[in-house]
């Protein structure tokens, strides 16, 4: 019997299961919730509840294997680190392109003299001078380096350059876009690179959290990470490439529901803290999203599942329409800790809520509180305004905003530190509603009634209530959820279908075709329902989506252990790792391999295809072994691109090789 701990750290709780993985069983489930500002406690907790009903030694333990959802919610709410970008050969118009310049923000972006053509030849020689000179300028005010050159699939020089001149004389962490892509499309490589960067830290906190617990615990077994597609990475190589684990807990989801659900094919929702993750089994596999993985609004270049992530979950922050003449409720994408929840740990914040209650005029801050999430301390590379602000955060803890942050400006500093995940908020949420109508009541009720009362008399453009009372404004928030949620599903089954994105949730008629069948139904009815079963995941999934299949008149499975799948997908897993290496003709009788060492030319057509088939295979399984893989097998596709010219003779266009590298576990 080979025993495997699965653990899937998410933004509100951290999940544990314990399987046979000879014989296919669930042994055992944990539930812990995550504790952010140090997720070794959560962690901790989640397998020691696990390792409690095992009564062998931690030696048998063969693996231990952790999918995440932080990379998704920090992608998704736009946290994470100041990355400071050289671009290589590129002008400032690169910007406008994969919508790179919303991707930056405010971060410092270099450009640099460089790069290379797309034969892989040099376009103009590299500026080391400039980028050294910018990288001295930037180190004190970022946590890592993003490098993107013009071409650097077909020829990685300048960019390894760069790399190399960026640890040498700043010590921070650096990504180059070609170790993350083997692609065209130098502007959507560098805002992966640029993600990937800002996820490092995230990362590498939550992996040396688990190391820890698992040394304590006695865990001597490998530690894998899940990747977007499902498969594993052992955890050094994780620590590098974090991108890659952006959607690491919706696919160990969708494998947890292949193997709890036993179905082929079904659409299947995992709703979360923070997001809802939609994808559809096909097969018992998801599909492949061939142009990479969109999370948040952003096209990466990282190879996941078809998975669509929206901001839509049970800690989705809910704020009131404050304009125009219709009140209502907006939720996400920012996820907030529930007010019952924070109150468990300081009930303070209800004497705080009530006070504010018993003010006459209600503030825009009401019900809403932030507390620290720096335990490093305070980040150098903060504005002065900012990092006067984390100071006071630190010392005072759980604060009222309107305490800490008493002007606009102060305000904005708060709000950027909580994007940059240093202050975490906490504010009315779906949980709290849950907690008002006696859905849900784990946490502190009284907390859950007063956010919802201080939400109830905010005032939109009119001067009119949100809500009569913290009932109507807890039934108002989970009817939107319950909207939005049936919204984003038929969206992802529209798209599926090849429908395009967004297809409902740009179209006013349709989205008003979701309205609750108990409503007064309107003249014009518009119905639509999904043509395949749906399975639901999550904790919540019970809660909500019986509501939620309701009104897509679809049938629907919540299988058992629903509420730890991720859990259970990630100890399900195998390590797979792709290569593609392409050859060109940059002129006749010359053919060009493009190797990630850099391109090598051959003068006969065959000789290069069948140094980049040995070139592929190599380096998949280097990096398959990399990822903590045994027992490789290796699968070989390729593309050749050739134009008849006569009967006697080909035009060489290109060609394409790929290897995939499959293995199990080392």
């Amino acid at each position: 019997m080979t025993l495997v701990i699965g653990l899937d750290t998410g933004g509100t709780y951290t999940d544990a299961a314990l399987l046979d993985a000879t014989g296919g069983h669930v042994l055992a489930t944990g539930k812990a919730l995550t504790t952010r500002d140090d997720l070794s406690i959560g962690l901790g907790d989640a397998i020691a509840t696990v390792l409690q009903s095992y009564d062998g030694p931690a030696s048998d333990i063969g693996m231990v294997s952790l999918s995440t959802t932080l990379a998704t919610n920090a992608v998704v709410e736009g946290v994470g680190g100041r990355v400071g970008l050289f671009m290589i050969g590129f002008d400032d118009k690169a910007l406008e392109r994969a919508d790179l310049a919303r991707a930056i923000g405010q971060d410092p972006v270099q450009f640099v003299a460089g790069g290379h053509r797309a034969d892989g030849g040099v376009q103009e020689p590299f500026d080391s001078a400039t980028l050294t000179h910018a990288a001295a300028s930037m180190a004190a005010d970022v946590s890592a380096f993003a490098v993107a050159g013009h071409f650097a699939t077909r020829n990685p020089a300048h960019e390894t350059a760069a790399r190399d001149i960026l640890r040498e004389t700043t010590g921070l962490p650096v990504t180059c876009s070609h170790e993350l892509s083997s692609a065209l499309g130098g502007p959507r490589r560098a805002l992966t690179a640029v993600l990937n960067a800002r996820l490092i830290n995230l990362l590498e906190r939550l992996v040396t959290a688990t190391e820890i617990i698992m040394k304590q615990q006695g865990l001597t077994c490998p530690l894998m990470v899940v990747k977007g597609d499902g498969s594993l990475l052992e955890s050094g190589f994780a620590r590098t490439r974090p991108v890659e684990t952006v959607l690491s807990g919706p696919a160990a989801s969708l494998s947890g529901a292949a193997f709890l659900a036993g179905t082929d094919s079904a659409l299947v929702a995992d709703i979360g803290g923070t997001t809802t993750d939609i994808a559809f089994l096909q097969n018992g596999a998801p599909r492949l999203k061939s142009e990479g993985a969109y999370v948040g609004g952003w096209q990466t270049m990282v190879e996941a599942a078809e998975i669509r992530t929206c901001g839509l979950g049970g800690d989705s922050e809910v704020t009131p329409v404050s304009r125009g003449r219709i009140s209502g409720l907006r939720l996400g994408p920012r996820r907030a800790v529930p007010l019952a929840l924070l109150a468990r740990t300081h009930p303070e914040i209800k004497q705080q809520m009530q006070a504010q209650l018993d003010l006459p005029v209600p503030s825009p801050t009401d019900g809403r509180f932030v507390f620290p999430i720096m335990p490093d301390g305070v980040p150098g590379w903060l504005t002065r305004s900012e990092a006067r602000l984390a100071e006071r955060a630190i010392d005072a803890g759980p604060t009222a905003i309107a305490d800490l942050a008493a002007t606009q400006l102060a305000l904005g500093a708060a709000d950027r530190l909580i994007s940059r995940g240093l202050l975490g908020l906490a504010a009315f949420t779906p949980t709290d509603a849950t907690h008002v109508t006696g859905d849900f009541n784990a946490f502190d009720d009284d907390a859950a009634r007063l956010g919802a009362e201080l939400m109830a008399r905010q005032r939109n453009g009119l001067g009119e209530s949100t809500a009569a009372n913290a009932d109507d404004l807890a039934r108002m928030t989970l009817v939107e959820l319950h909207k939005q949620s049936a919204i984003a599903l038929m969206d992802a089954a529209l798209a599926h279908q090849g429908a395009g994105e967004n297809t409902v949730s740009q179209n006013p008629l349709l989205m008003n075709s979701f309205i609750n069948k108990s409503a007064d139904q309107p003249l014009v009815n518009i119905s639509m329902r999904l043509g395949t079963k749906l399975a639901a995941l999550g904790a919540s999934a019970a809660t909500h989506y019986p509501h939620i299949a309701d009104l897509l008149d679809v049938a629907l499975t919540v299988p058992s252990h629903a509420e730890v799948a991720g859990a259970v997908g990630a100890a399900v897993g195998s390590v797979r790792q792709r290569v593609m290496i392409t050859v060109t003709q940059p002129a006749d009788g010359k053919f060009r391999v493009h190797l990630p060492q850099g391109p090598a030319d051959f003068g006969v057509m065959e000789e290069a295809l069948e140094n980049a088939r040995m070139a592929a295979k190599q380096l998949a399984t280097t990096r398959a072994k990399s990822a903590g893989a045994t027992a490789i097998d290796i699968k070989m596709t390729e593309n050749i691109k050739l134009v008849p010219l006569d009967s006697n003779k080909d035009l060489f266009i290109e060609a394409t090789i790929q290897a995939a590298a499959n293995g199990t576990p080392a």
